[in-house]
């Protein structure tokens, strides 16, 4: 375990699977105390949990659902109740509803604007405060390489994917003399769960686009999130394009 971040706690939203769980325990490798915030799999939770126990680093989780305001807020308080402050917040939390425009249902435009995009400003309007008072902060809004390009069945999680970055560069803006630091970061496709889970011809498609010929891995991710909070000082209002070259 490295010690750059020793002492800091970081929150991380969706922290159960994928690539949550991998900042989640990168984070922890390089010294950080975590908070697992996760919705519905508490199994996924608790064996977060106990991989970042091993780092030898603190581990809490705190179920909530972060699309709505109140449990965001409570999700932020009880982190700084139990660690006493909050140094890097990493709004992770997502979903996706594919479906054309034509057959979208407000329910799937609405869940996925609340959960992807709406759930980054409750987390970062409650941290915002103690990092301010403190003189210090480290926020990561994990965007999407479809946030940048657009792709046919997701004009919802692209449009979520895509206020995230606009709200980074604002409120990179806003808050730079307060010594918080803004990014968004951009995967391209991602060997998560719902990657794998495609079928065989819609992969191969996939790379095929990719130059560098293959999927990134949530720990490729993970590494970039954690460069921002240990080296990146000097980013601020980036967007990190980790896509294999597949958007350039």
């Amino acid at each position: 375990m490295s010690d750059e971040l020793s002492g800091q706690v970081a929150v991380v939203t969706g922290a159960s699977r994928g690539i949550g769980r991998a900042c989640a325990i990168e984070l922890a490798k390089h010294g950080a105390n975590i908070v697992v915030n996760y919705t519905s799999n508490a199994d996924a939770a608790e064996g977060c949990k106990k991989a970042i126990e091993a780092e030898g680093v603190k581990a809490l989780i705190v179920q909530a659902n972060v699309s709505k305001s109140e449990q965001a807020q409570q999700l932020i308080a009880t982190a700084e109740e139990q660690f006493g402050k909050v140094d890097i917040l990493v709004n992770n939390a997502g979903i996706n509803r594919d479906r054309t425009v034509q057959r979208m249902a407000v329910k799937e435009w609405q869940e996925v604007i609340e959960t992807d995009l709406s759930s980054m400003f409750y987390c970062t309007n409650a941290v915002v405060t103690g990092m301010r008072d403190r003189g210090y902060g480290r926020i990561i809004n994990m965007s999407s390489i479809i946030g940048q390009m657009g792709n046919l069945g997701q004009s919802n999680y692209a449009a979520a994917k895509a206020g995230m970055i606009a709200f980074t560069k604002s409120t990179a803006k806003e808050l730079a003399r307060f010594n918080i630091t803004v990014n968004a970061v951009c995967p391209g496709f991602v060997a998560t769960d719902m990657v794998q889970a495609l079928d065989d011809k819609i992969k191969e498609t996939l790379i095929s686009q990719i130059p560098i010929g293959r999927f990134g891995t949530p720990e490729e991710v993970a590494a970039t999130v954690r460069f921002l909070c240990t080296e990146g000082s000097f980013y601020t209002g980036a967007q990190m394009s980790l896509n294999g070259g597949q958007y350039m």
